[in-house]
């Protein structure tokens, strides 16, 4: 299967035969579904590309609490502000989570806020939409983690020990902040008109934003089959968006 993979921009990965024996020796161990650690050999490639994916991961987690934490004091009651003060605080838990497993590949906190203040590394997209009205924040919870969610369920079997275990509690506060998002929309829905019609119109501005979550069409996407051929990720950018939808 290894050797049949090709790589999205047209340039063929290389077959194990093809392979140094180190290359090779690594590619066997992550084929056989075995955790790579921190201080064990590894590509160099690897290792920039789970960089690029972990912090662009973190940078994401630490941004997403912006938009969200600007309606704290806007909450309509006060358990309202006490969840979302929750998952907020979640929010900067995964990017610390996060930013300690890219930092195990030998990248400095400091390098990682450089290179995002810098606009070298990349966030979501998606946390540069506006939040309009409240059942904006209802349906970042329900769409935008509901995708995040689909994303981020299979990194649980990322071949980077690290990398891995961290995904297995961030997934488990993600479906809490997806069912904060669905509890949101579904008491505006049993509301007045006015609140029915704040929550399709937040649905309408938020749904195709959180198709272009999942990255670029499997044919555009320049990582991917490496990233997979690697078990970095265990499935296409397409594959995981139909899934969602």
């Amino acid at each position: 299967m290894y050797a049949q993979m090709v790589k999205t921009d047209g340039a063929r990965i290389r077959s194990l035969d093809e392979m140094d024996p180190q290359d090779r020796a690594f590619q066997e161990r992550v084929d056989a579904g075995q955790k790579i650690e921190p201080k064990e050999w590894m590509p160099e490639g690897y290792r920039k590309t789970l960089i690029r994916q972990i912090s662009q991961h973190a940078h994401s987690e630490i941004v997403g609490q912006l938009p969200e934490g600007n309606w704290i004091t806007r909450a309509p009651t006060l358990e309202r502000k006490a969840i979302l003060l929750a998952k907020v605080q979640d929010e900067a838990g995964h990017g610390l989570y996060l930013y300690c497993a890219a930092e195990t590949l030998g990248i400095s906190r400091d390098e990682m806020y450089e290179q995002l203040h810098s606009g070298k590394a990349k966030y979501s997209s998606i946390f540069n939409y506006p939040t309009l009205t409240w059942a904006d924040i209802g349906a970042i919870g329900w769409l935008v983690d509901g995708a995040a969610i689909m994303n981020q369920v299979p990194l649980q079997r990322c071949s980077y020990g690290p990398y891995s275990r961290a995904m297995i509690r961030i997934c488990k506060e993600e479906s809490f902040h997806q069912r904060q998002g669905f509890d949101i929309l579904m008491k505006m829905v049993k509301g007045t008109p006015a609140q029915k019609a704040m929550v399709q119109d937040a649905l309408n501005r938020w749904w195709w934003p959180s198709l272009m979550m999942f990255g670029p069409s499997d044919d555009a996407s320049v990582h991917s089959a490496q990233s997979m051929a690697w078990k970095i990720k265990q499935n296409s950018n397409d594959e995981l968006r139909q899934k969602f939808v």
